[in-house]
């Protein structure tokens, strides 16, 4: 995946005609206007539907469910795999990102001494996760920095002889932007360093995810790849999968990754059985016209908010369904701040995005997606300055 980060301020274009059928996919509240498919995705009809099959199939006859459910986990893994042009032995299904994080952090050999490299971006358990381990080494990336190469080289100089791990985002949660490129991951190794990459947002939202080489990577289908909740995968490099071990033992465990990571017991695995009937639906869409349509409606919307006084719209990488600003200096500084701003305005307008914390002023991201139309952005910017003054 390239970066060719443009420039901060967006201009505004005409808005994108809706996308043909793509409300109708999902069942959403028609009252409120969801501008955060980032944090929690939304799964279409046809693949509610195809859960809601397996479930009933579960209740039928349990015992030939559970008895069959790692092979049936494997062909669903190997549908998956296709999608990423990926090993199938090399994945696994997980439930999260931070799953992801903890397995494959405990399958890093650490000495006493040595360090994770994470940065200011990460995600709050996920760095959690590595602080478990080792000592972290936390890298400020400044949300302004202009394009790729500055960020690559901000990560590069954090690194100290100590630098077991760098952990880092694929697409960075708040901001929205790449993090770890493809150029950033051969520089680490080429210095030693063991990268794990977490791509919560990639899966469904880049074409090929798997293409910088990580050591780790994991990513959520059940953001962009319209799976159910509580699907991820985690992929793993040949050289460290005889390593990755199930966080808890199961009856599957001498056969080794991926089938030990994905035995949960009496679990409920419809959601990774249905999960390829997601991606399967996002093809039939054409993919690529998905993609261009919601980067095409986030972009709309961040030169919408872009026009309100005091929000300052932040770099981005070109082709995400993602968009970041600033939001003015006292406004979401802290967490909780964030949090009462992002409830207020769901609660008294039936407007859902992401606000975000950060000194100095706080973010807001709005997301594009198949079910949005350019109304519910022009929604958002008519009343967020009432927020922001």
């Amino acid at each position: 995946m390239t970066d060719p980060t443009a420039p901060a301020a967006p201009l505004r274009s005409a808005a994108p005609a809706v996308f043909p059928g793509g409300p109708g996919l999902f069942r959403l509240d028609p009252e409120t206007a969801h501008l955060n498919h980032g944090s929690f995705g939304a799964v279409p009809l046809p693949v509610q539907e195809a859960q809601a099959a397996l479930r009933a199939e579960l209740h039928a006859d349990p015992d030939a469910f559970f008895i069959g459910a790692a092979d049936r986990i494997a062909g669903a893994r190997a549908r998956v795999a296709r999608h990423f042009g990926a090993d199938p032995d090399g994945i696994a299904f997980i439930g999260n990102a931070t799953e992801g994080a903890n397995l494959a952090l405990d399958a890093v050999p650490f000495a006493d001494g040595d360090e994770i490299l994470v940065t200011d971006h990460g995600y709050g358990t996920v760095v959690a996760a590595a602080a478990r381990r080792a000592r972290i080494d936390t890298v400020a990336l400044d949300p302004s920095l202009p394009d790729e190469d500055a960020v690559r080289e901000t990560v590069l100089a954090g690194l100290t002889p100590r630098t077991k791990v760098a952990l880092l985002d694929h697409i960075s949660s708040p901001t929205a932007r790449l993090i770890a490129s493809p150029r950033l991951l051969a520089d680490l190794a080429a210095r030693g360093v063991t990268t794990i990459v977490d791509g919560a947002h990639v899966p469904g939202m880049v074409a090929d995810p798997l293409a910088g080489g990580a050591d780790f990577w994991f990513g959520n289908l059940h953001k962009w790849a319209y799976a159910p909740s509580g699907s991820a995968v985690l992929a793993v490099a040949p050289g460290h999968r005889g390593r990755v071990r199930a966080l808890v033992p199961s009856w599957e465990d001498g056969d080794g990754f991926p089938r030990s990571v994905e035995n949960r017991a009496t679990a409920d695995y419809t959601g990774w059985l249905a999960a390829p009937e997601g991606l399967d639906l996002l093809e039939r869409l054409d993919a690529a016209k998905v993609r261009a349509h919601n980067a095409a409606l986030a972009a709309h919307g961040a030169a919408l908010l872009g026009e309100i006084p005091g929000l300052t719209p932040l770099p981005y990488t070109e082709g995400l369904a993602m968009r970041s600003l600033r939001l003015p200096p006292g406004t979401a500084e802290t967490p909780e701040a964030a949090r009462a701003l992002r409830e207020r305005i769901a609660a008294e307008q039936g407007i859902r995005v992401l606000v975000w914390p950060w000194p100095g002023g706080g973010g807001i991201r709005v997301c594009g997606q198949v079910y949005n139309r350019p109304e519910e952005y022009e929604r958002l910017a008519a009343v967020l300055p009432g927020y922001v003054g």
